[in-house]
Formats: structure tokens, C-alpha cells, sequence
């Protein structure tokens, strides 16, 4: 199965999409914010990057504009659920710039699964 970097700086949300990935076979790399999540693919590439959009220090779209100039292939999928405002407009411009997929938050074991099939496929 994938390699899978989370990037999330919930850890809810980290321990959520690690016991779906996992038990569907991935193996889960994580981070809790967009800088160690690049240090990390720099070090050991994964297959596929899941991040949040609206984090500290380094937010989703920055992450995801970073990732893709690094390592042009690289699936990325876009989750948020808009922080305190409920604003989704973050999502749209991930896609925009470059993550492949983009799921709003809260989303269905399915959504994730189908998300991440998709972008592996």
C-alpha cells in the first residue's frame, strides 16, 4: 500500500485519518504543521500528502504550493473545515494550486477513502 503524509495541527484529526488509513493497509506518516510536513517528504518522500488548510506557522496552501514546485507529481489532497469563520474559500485555492482533491470538513470515512483511491489510482 501508500505511503500517506498527514499534515494536521489537530490531533484529533491525526489520530482519525491514521486508524482509517492504516486499517485499509497504508502506512501514516504525520506532521502537525506545514513546515515539519515538508521537511519530512524532503527526507522520505510519500506517495500521497493529505493536509489541512488552516494551520499555524505554516498554513495548507502555502504547504501545498511549496510541496508541488518541489516535487512537481506529487498527490496532494486539500481538508478543511474553514477554521472559526466556516469560510471554504481556503479549499478552492488549494485546488488552484495544486492539490489534486480538495474534502471539506467534517467528511465520512467513504469521502476520505474514495479521495484517496482516486488520487492512488
Amino acid at each position: 500500500m501508500a505511503r500517506i503524509l498527514i499534515i494536521d495541527d489537530e490531533e484529533v484529526a491525526l489520530f482519525t485519518l491514521r486508524e482509517i488509513l492504516e486499517t485499509e493497509g497504508h502506512r501514516v506518516i504525520e506532521a502537525t504543521n506545514g513546515n515539519m510536513g515538508i521537511n519530512k517528504q524532503r527526507a522520505r518522500p510519500c506517495d500521497l500528502v493529505i493536509t489541512d488548510i488552516i494551520m499555524p506557522e505554516k498554513e495548507g496552501v502555502e504547504t501545498t504550493i511549496e510541496l508541488k514546485r518541489e516535487f512537481p507529481n506529487l498527490k496532494i489532497i486539500g481538508i478543511s473545515g474553514g477554521g472559526r469563520t466556516r469560510n471554504m474559500d481556503f479549499l478552492k485555492m488549494a485546488e488552484k494550486f495544486g492539490a489534486g482533491k480538495i474534502i471539506s470538513k467534517p467528511f465520512s470515512r467513504n469521502e476520505l477513502l474514495s479521495a484517496v483511491d482516486e488520487m492512488l489510482g
